[in-house]
C-alpha cells in the first residue's frame, strides 16, 4: 500500500485536495515478526533527526523490506541490524551515525544497574504502540478517516480505488 499511496495517491491528493485531506503515516509495529521493532526504531530515529526523510527513507524501507525479514537477520546481533538500517538511512540523506547512535544498544547496564535499557528512541516507540492501541490499530494497513477505521480499504487498493474512494468521500 505505501507504494501505491507514495507513487499514485500523495500526487493525485495534492493536485485534488490540498486543503481536505493529510495522510499521516502512524508506524505499526508487527511484534510476530522480532526485526519489525527494529525497522521501525529506524524510521523514529529518522523522523527525530530529519523529519523531513522520514517519507523517503519509508520508501527505502518498502523497497528493501526483505533484507529485514526474520531469514535475512536471524543470524546478526540487534546492533548489526541497526548499523545495516542506519546506511539504508544515509542513502537518503540522514547521517548514518547519528541514526546509528540513537539505535544501538549499549552492552553495560545503566548508572542504576538496569538491565533492559533499550536505545535512544525506546521512549518514543512505546508512545507510538499506545497511541495505536488507543486507535484501534492492530495490524497494517490500518487506514483511519476523520477519526474512524476505515475497514473496506485494503492493502490491494489500487491507485484507481483510490481515487474512486476519495472522490466519494472527500467532501
Amino acid at each position: 500500500m505505501f507504494s501505491t499511496l507514495h507513487k499514485s495517491v500523495f500526487p493525485l491528493v495534492k493536485e485534488k485536495y490540498p486543503a481536505k485531506v493529510q495522510f499521516i503515516l502512524r508506524q505499526q509495529i508487527q511484534p510476530w515478526h522480532p526485526s519489525s521493532t527494529l525497522v521501525h526504531e529506524a524510521a523514529t530515529a529518522v523522523l527525530r533527526l530529519a523529519p523531513n526523510k522520514f517519507y523517503e527513507f519509508s520508501n527505502a524501507l518498502f523497497e528493501h523490506q526483505k533484507e529485514y525479514f526474520d531469514v535475512n537477520v536471524v543470524h546478526e546481533s540487534r546492533n548489526q541490524t541497526y548499523k545495516r538500517l542506519a546506511k539504508l538511512a544515509g542513502t537518503t540523506g540522514v547521517e548514518e551515525d547519528k541514526v546509528l547512535d540513537l539505535l544501538k544498544v549499549s552492552d553495560k547496564p545503566a548508572d542504576d544497574g538496569s538491565l533492559n535499557i533499550g536505545n535512544k528512541v525506546t521512549d518514543d516507540v512505546k508512545l507510538m504502540v499506545k497511541a495505536n492501541r488507543m486507535t484501534g490499530v492492530h495490524v497494517t494497513p490500518t487506514v483511519v478517516f476523520n477519526g474512524i477505521v476505515e475497514s473496506t480499504i485494503s492493502s490491494s487498493f489500487t491507485p484507481k480505488q483510490w481515487e474512486e474512494w476519495l472522490e466519494k468521500n472527500v467532501v
